[in-house]
């Protein structure tokens, strides 16, 4: 509003203008759910209102809306490069609030059963490892590597210093995540260690020694290569994994999973933006 005087017949009149400006308000940061595969964001996608698509080199992103929030779904392909590619490139182009990594796994805890979720309050790179001395001839045995250290430049700045091999979940979004637990009828949910690396571990001696020395829960490829990408960026994030085998009790495979686990990370979203506005 604002306020003019002008000179009429020798009074003064105060006009009234008032301004008809519209200021638009600041739209909210998405979250970035990924998945590696189509059976772990079809699911998802197909929620979305409003949807846009982008694709940037091998990877591609949807973004939408979902019970009226903002959301970016994330394809990032399988592994550690290429999902933190994803990331990088996820970051860069939606700056979003946080992200969560979620998708199927392979179990490590025997008392996890298919369709169990893990919320990863940790997550960890068991692909890094040392190995012992062994001549020519001496051949190789995976049970006696030791787990890697972090090799630094001296004077190593923060960023350099972020080369961990493990990573915490953000406390708000583990909030988020525990908040969705009540809503999920198709298994347990219970709070653990989520060990990624570009392997699939189909041998029991060696999936005992990451759950006993590790204390794994499950593993599978992406969840922390995003995890140390998200830390470097200071975004949040939180990983999210459905069990869809367990080898440890003859727990079969069933794709069913990919879909549950989808549901409860689109709770975890919403929840999670809930706090933010």
């Amino acid at each position: 509003m604002m306020l003019k005087s002008v000179l009429k017949n020798t009074a003064i009149v105060t006009v009234t203008l008032w301004a008809t400006h519209t200021i638009a308000a600041p739209q909210q940061a998405p979250v970035v759910i990924q998945g590696a595969l189509d059976i772990e964001t079809d699911h998802m996608i197909q929620q979305l209102e409003n949807v846009s698509i982008k694709t940037y080199g091998g990877w591609k992103f949807w973004q939408g809306t979902y019970k009226g929030y903002p959301i970016v779904i994330s394809r990032t392909l399988m592994g550690m490069s290429n999902s933190a590619a994803a990331t990088v490139l996820a970051i860069e182009h939606y700056r979003p609030a946080a992200i969560i990594n979620q998708g199927t796994s392979g179990g490590h805890d025997p008392q996890l059963k298919v369709f169990d979720i893990v919320i990863g309050k940790e997550s960890e790179n068991i692909g890094a490892f040392i190995t012992p001395k062994k001549a020519l001839g001496e051949g190789s045995n995976s049970l006696t590597w030791n787990k890697s250290f972090n090799v630094l430049p001296k004077n190593a700045t923060p960023e350099e210093e972020s080369r961990h091999l493990r990573f915490q979940a953000d406390p708000v979004l583990l909030a988020a995540a525990v908040k969705a637990k009540s809503n999920y009828k198709q298994g347990k949910v219970v709070e653990g260690v989520i060990g990624s690396a570009d392997v699939w571990n189909n041998e029991l001696d060696r999936i005992k020694i990451f759950h006993e020395q590790y204390k794994t829960s499950v593993e599978e490829m992406e969840t922390a290569s995003v995890a140390q990408v998200a830390s470097l960026y200071n975004v949040p994030f939180i990983g999210i994994r459905v069990l869809s085998n367990n080898i440890t009790n003859n727990g079969t495979y069933n794709p069913a999973t990919g879909v549950a686990c989808q549901n409860y990370a689109l709770n975890v979203a919403v929840n999670y933006l809930a706090t933010q506005k």
